[in-house]
């Protein structure tokens, strides 16, 4: 029997319920930090909500976002909120088709195929056929600008533009990164018009084989069937673009979702000329330099090189004006009591074709050692 003494009265098990509770909250939010604190990418994930919240602020003052739609931007998921870190709004690309010489035939397709179906979509909302690609494929030699088309086409077309992160879609925990990729596609037909960028894309859609790692399987098919399969919207404006020097590489699934494939050659004689009057266009030039005689003396050498060659000259000449500045403070040292009546003007001259020269002979030898240029290939200036 119990003892009459030894119940538990209403006062007591109210005060035995506050102290299992507290216990219990204390208890969870201690394992919830310590969790947050061993995690390697709690910081990394914070930085990018920041990020992303700035940029879907930006995106929400935009002309057209307004109503339904940013009322929208405030309702995003976690993961949403992870990949809208790798948002660019148009405003803040500073690129455009100018940017761009020697692809006059490349930018008019694009024009055609990509930019005005988007923009003249209401004229186009009868046929089906006219619709914008549901993907695009820039492939060619590495160096050759398919990146700054990709920010190029994004700029002009007006369209919200995302530089997909491939590192973002993997998670340690089981089924994230199959969220983690739904959610490229959720955030991007909320911000459509919309460019999901990938670049290196085979890195990421390569061929699957038997030897694939059952996360990675599952997330390549997770974002085949997002990106056309049988759920998916026919009239969501959003473009998968991807950019690759391995286009054998990628899956053939990939490829069919792709139809609008744009090959980005290596740049020809006449280009490289147009390249390289483009990159000079706003640095202070001597008469000398024969433009002409330069891109028939690179040749072999991508967009990147030939930016890379008119950089090592402009840097010659920074070099020499330091050069001088140090000979101008031992002659003072030398000469303590001699007051110069010269006035000095620090000012940094011209990219001479002299410079053009040096660079060009330091970057074929560089090229040559790493093998991405012919021994034989004459490209010096005579």
């Amino acid at each position: 029997m119990m003892v009459e003494g030894s119940a538990f009265t209403r006062n007591d098990v109210f005060q035995m319920a506050i102290r299992v509770a507290f216990v219990s909250a204390v208890t969870y939010f201690s394992i919830k930090w310590l969790v947050n604190q061993i995690d390697p990418t709690s910081k990394s994930r914070k930085k990018a909500e920041e990020r992303a919240r700035e940029q879907l602020r930006k995106i929400s003052c935009r002309a057209g976002l307004v109503g339904k739609q940013a009322l929208a931007l405030d309702k995003l998921t976690d993961h949403e909120m992870i990949i809208a870190s790798q948002l660019v709004v148009p405003e803040e690309i500073n690129v455009n088709w100018k940017d761009i010489a020697g692809l006059d035939h490349l930018i008019n397709e694009l024009r055609e195929t990509v930019i005005l179906p988007i923009q003249k979509r209401e004229l186009f909302a009868d046929s089906r056929l006219t619709q914008p690609p549901k993907g695009v494929l820039l492939h060619g030699p590495p160096g050759c600008g398919k990146t700054l088309i990709a920010k190029a086409t994004a700029k002009e077309a007006n369209m919200s533009f995302i530089n997909l992160d491939v590192s973002l879609l993997t998670d340690k925990w089981y089924g994230e990164t199959q969220k983690l990729a739904a959610a490229v596609f959720s955030l991007a037909v909320k911000l459509q018009p919309c460019i999901v960028f990938i670049d290196e894309i085979e890195s990421f859609l390569r061929t699957r084989t038997a030897h694939d790692h059952e996360a990675t399987a599952m997330m390549k098919t997770q974002f085949m069937s997002l990106w056309d399969g049988l759920i998916t919207d026919n009239t969501c404006n959003v473009i998968i673009m991807g950019a690759t020097n391995r286009p054998q590489d990628l899956d053939k699934a990939i490829q069919r979702r792709m139809p609008a494939t744009f090959h980005v050659p290596m740049p020809n004689l006449q280009q490289r000329e147009h390249i390289l009057q483009l990159i000079l266009k706003s640095e202070p030039t001597a008469d000398d330099i024969d433009y002409a005689r330069l891109a028939s003396s690179t040749d072999g050498f991508s967009g990147s090189d030939l930016h890379e060659l008119c950089r090592q000259a402009a840097v010659y000449r920074v070099r020499d004006l330091a050069r001088e500045e140090l000979q101008r403070e031992q002659s003072k040292t030398n000469n303590t009591n001699s007051d110069s009546d010269e006035e000095y003007c620090d000012a940094v001259r011209p990219i001479t074709m002299e410079d053009l020269r040096m660079s060009l002979s330091k970057l074929k030898e560089s090229k040559i050692q790493c093998g991405s240029l012919a021994p034989g290939m004459r490209i010096e200036l005579d």
